[in-house]
């Protein structure tokens, strides 16, 4: 099997950050495939900012990209820039004929270094694909003609006209799509009021069946308006992507960014980080890299003011994201019935409200009216949802917004500030109370991360013997860790690159060398011996260091590999003991 790439490279960074999603990632992956058969709708993803739609579509891109079927994956974000129009026009058609040669050549460079318009025409000329050549001596003529109409009508056209010239089928993926009618501009000068119609522009197109569009936007109910007046709402199927990953993938997304950034962890905290971040991954990421300078996650009380610290620090990563959220609405109708709406209706998001109930348990001085306006406001901004009527509302069910606006607004609505420490203590206390539970949470993503649960078990635990951990050691020595680590590289004396999964060294000169095997099969006596050839490796890069052989299989192993990892002093197990 051919190692997966990335010529698109995705937000996250590593792409080994990218965690959870697999239920809307296999339903993607069907919708995928009725492409060919021209059975796809266009679809539109609707997700409130740092939901993670954009690593969403860039990996639903890369793994396009890497299928090398017939459907061929273009991927443009439109970004919060002031544009000209024909700049814009010219960018959009370059990565989609980048996009094209990338992946018909099998080549990433063209998607991770845009072709200009002379690369793309030399590079239809040589390989007789007669539109590119067209194409760009049009976008010229129509560029040097200020017809600008002309130019945009030839661009966007551009995936469709390319999938029926050569029977091919196209992804069209476009990100922040709500940006298109505010940050493009008819003048070179940008002073005019942008082109807000712009959105109409893919209302014939979005209905292709052979190149159908997946398009994103980060406020909902913008978007909304958007595909409600300019693409009619019927034409893009509406996908509502949740924030929050269920909680072994939080828990996951915990062990996997604290090792990114190598901040030891114990078990304990980590389940600790996940339930206050309520599996959120962007939350997790921002304690994780948080600036509290008394950050430690070894540490209990360290968590839970940690955790503290990015609510209510307004400098803080998550506190400043929600701000631009929060901020474009107050700061509209910036006043003090706003903002107490506001924190009513995500304190009770269970419930659906209208103005008039608003008016009589907040005791509002407006009227019905003046308070339907203001929840309209905050509907646009995607702070609050419209109800099952026209004059019903709810709040948002986001425990993450719910955090930051009452530390927001609390105190200046209430008269009292929310105590976020104590309340995270009580959480530690549900978490404590039943130990069955927390081994279970555990144990549920074994498969996922044996590598990271291994690593921070060694890391976090003082004086134990490897026997604790594993069946078959001879060795009674009693290890203290001072380092350790998952995919430790060595190289082979040939120049062979060799990778150990845990590596875990102890101040007496020791060192466990683990390998980790999480297949639906038993470990047979092969993988045994190919762990072997590592170890031979390691000792003669490092031939002063005693060595403690150890091997974990999800599935166990069969008779004879046992019988060989006897014979050479290699401890096993097939499953991980916690020692909570």
């Amino acid at each position: 099997m051919m190692e997966m790439q990335y010529p698109l490279e995705e937000r996250i960074g590593d792409p080994d950050l990218f965690v959870g999603r697999t239920r809307e990632l296999a339903e993607f992956s069907q919708w995928i495939d009725a492409i060919p058969r021209k059975r796809a709708k266009s679809r539109v993803i609707l997700a409130r900012r740092k939901s993670g739609k954009t690593v969403f579509m860039q990996r639903l891109f890369n793994k396009i990209w890497n299928e090398n079927a017939l459907t061929i994956p273009f991927y443009f974000n439109i970004q919060e820039v002031k544009t000209w129009f024909p700049d814009f026009a010219i960018k959009y058609y370059k990565t989609f004929a980048s996009h094209c040669i990338s992946f018909l050549e099998r080549d990433p460079i063209p998607v991770m270094d845009e072709l200009d318009l002379d690369q793309i025409k030399a590079y239809g000329e040589s390989h007789q694909i007669k539109m590119f050549v067209n194409d760009v001596n049009a976008i010229n003529n129509y560029q040097s003609d200020e017809s600008h109409s002309l130019l945009w009508d030839k661009v966007y056209r551009a995936p469709e006209r390319f999938a029926k010239l050569y029977n091919r089928r196209v992804l069209v993926m476009i990100d922040e799509i709500q940006n298109i009618t505010q940050y493009i501009y008819p003048d070179k000068e940008r002073k005019t009021e942008p082109d807000r119609t712009m959105a109409g522009s893919f209302h014939e197109v979005v209905e292709s069946k052979i190149a159908p569009m997946l398009v994103s936007g980060s406020y909902v109910g913008w978007i909304v308006e958007i595909i409600s007046q300019y693409l009619q709402a019927g034409r893009l199927k509406r996908i509502f992507m949740s924030p929050y990953l269920e909680e072994p993938d939080g828990l996951l997304a915990v062990y996997k960014y604290a090792n990114a950034d190598n901040y030891p962890i114990t078990h304990e905290n980590a389940l600790l980080i996940n339930r206050l971040c309520m599996s959120d991954p962007f939350f997790i990421s921002c304690v994780i890299q948080s600036q509290y300078p008394e950050k430690d996650f070894s540490d209990e009380e360290s968590v839970l003011k940690t955790v503290n610290y990015e609510i209510c620090n307004k400098e803080s990563e998550l506190s400043m994201t929600w701000g631009e959220y929060i901020e474009q609405t107050v700061k509209r109708i910036n006043d003090t019935h706003a903002k107490k709406i506001l924190l009513h209706m995500c304190q009770n998001n269970e419930t659906e409200f209208t103005p008039t109930q608003l008016k009589d348990e907040l005791k509002l001085s407006l009227s019905p009216n003046d308070i339907q306006q203001r929840l309209q406001e905050l509907v646009k901004a995607d702070l609050i949802n419209e109800g099952a009527s026209d004059i019903r509302y709810k709040g948002l069910k986001d425990g993450t917004l719910n955090l930051v606006l009452r530390n927001r607004f609390q105190e200046e609505i209430m008269s009292f500030a929310p105590k976020f420490v104590e309340e995270f203590r009580d959480e530690v206390q549900k978490l404590k109370k039943d130990k069955k539970i927390l081994l279970g949470k555990l144990s549920q993503i074994v498969g996922k991360t044996a590598e990271l649960q291994l690593m921070t078990e060694f890391r976090s635990k003082k004086r134990f013997q490897l026997s604790a951990y594993f069946d078959g050691v001879s060795d009674t020595a009693m290890l203290n860790i001072i380092h350790a680590a998952s995919r430790f590289f060595i190289q082979r004396s040939d120049g062979k690159n060799m990778e150990i999964d845990v590596i875990a060294e102890s101040d007496c000169g020791r060192v466990i060398l683990v390998e980790v095997k999480k297949m639906s099969t038993a470990v047979g006596q092969s993988m045994v011996s190919d762990f072997l050839e590592k170890i031979d490796a390691y000792s003669r890069i490092y031939p002063e260091k005693i060595i403690l052989k150890a091997f974990f299989s999800l599935n166990g192993f069969t008779d004879e590999a046992l019988t060989f990892c006897k014979t050479n002093q290699i401890a096993v197990t097939q499953r991980l003991k916690f020692m909570l």
